[in-house]
């Protein structure tokens, strides 16, 4: 599957960074699968999300169809059908289990329920999740991994990894793709060893949920941390402060029907910032939004494949992060 927008696909050499970082995704996640390939413009992003997702989804606390569960129904929320089908496969290889007759099993049941929540700060649900203190950084780094994966997905790539949408033969494709990738899936992960790809880095306070796990905080750090290098080679100040302001101000509603609200936010700007703010805006609350045409505008003024993927890489982890901020770690004297 191609990658839209990108102009060239980076030659991978031996021995470089990038494979360095793909070898680790062909081991342990079974191959190098596009959500990941498609920040190959920037390796150090590549090595951040991998990271961020290796000790979360599959190496974090707690079972894996559950997080499975919630990587499927926050891709539902944000409607990106491409990791819908990816996580209803790797549900399916994990337990053997499709996300349906997953849903019928009260063990499981509960986790779809709290991420379909987590755009949702006063649902209840989130007060009271349905995972232990200890499990806490896995799952919800797990929600916060796919609301920015999702949107990055929505906007370089297709609707569904398989080569069939519908019918018996989407069906027969996704237990196929199942039983491939079930070997990686079910293998045992040990917590930690993707960490050295990235220097250190503080953890920002927006997320310390992260803290109670040495793995999924650093992870998480050293993640924040190049996503932010690469928002201020991407993206003006004077955009960035923008969309900063307008996620901060977000509640995780779907934004109006038209564009007024965007473009009343960058207003103010000149046009090649005009250009860049309304990328940014869409991809940090509508992503779903952002057109060939918007793509093409921002790259007549920032041309090269690492200014767009850094760009919608920081807008979205902006939004990822603020969402993270709604999701309350449990009381470590219960537990579900």
């Amino acid at each position: 599957m191609s990658i839209r927008y990108l102009k060239s696909h980076p030659h991978v050499s031996r021995g470089s960074f990038s494979e360095k970082i793909l070898t680790q995704i062909r081991r342990e996640f079974g191959a190098e699968v596009e959500p990941f390939t498609l920040h190959l413009p920037v390796p150090e992003l590549l090595a951040g999300v991998w990271m961020a997702c290796r000790e979360t989804l599959l190496a974090g606390n707690g079972v894996r169809d559950a997080k499975e569960i919630i990587a499927t129904a926050v891709s539902m929320l944000n409607q990106c059908p491409y990791c819908v089908d990816a996580h209803s496969m790797m549900l399916l290889g994990a337990s053997g289990d499709d996300f349906s007759r997953a849903l019928q099993k009260p063990e499981l049941s509960p986790f779809a329920a709290w991420g379909a929540a987590t755009r949702t700060p006063s649902s209840p649900i989130l007060a009271t999740p349905p995972f232990s203190a200890d499990e806490a950084p896995a799952f919800i780094g797990t929600a916060v991994v796919f609301h920015y994966i999702n949107r990055m997905v929505t906007i370089l790539l297709g609707t569904s990894p398989l080569p069939f949408t519908k019918g018996l033969p989407k069906m027969v494709a996704m237990r196929m793709a199942a039983w491939f990738f079930g070997k990686a899936v079910n293998r045992p992960k040990q917590p930690g060893t993707s960490i050295d790809l990235l220097p250190e880095a503080p953890l920002p306070e927006d997320l310390l949920w992260a803290k109670p796990s040495p793995s999924i905080a650093e992870a998480f750090a050293r993640f924040a941390q190049v996503v932010e290098n690469a928002g201020t080679l991407a993206l003006p100040q004077e955009v960035r402060t923008i969309v900063n302001h307008a996620v901060q101000e977000w509640q995780g509603n779907d934004q109006e029907l038209d564009n007024r609200w965007c473009e009343e936010a960058i207003a103010c700007l000149d046009d090649a910032n005009k250009c860049a703010g309304r990328l940014a805006l869409l991809t940090a609350l509508a992503p779903w939004r952002v057109s060939e045409t918007i793509v093409r505008d921002f790259s007549s003024y920032f041309a090269g494949d690492n200014l767009l993927v850094s760009a919608l890489a920081w807008s979205s982890f902006s939004a990822a992060r603020k969402i993270g901020t709604w999701l309350t770690l449990p009381d470590p004297a219960t537990r579900p």
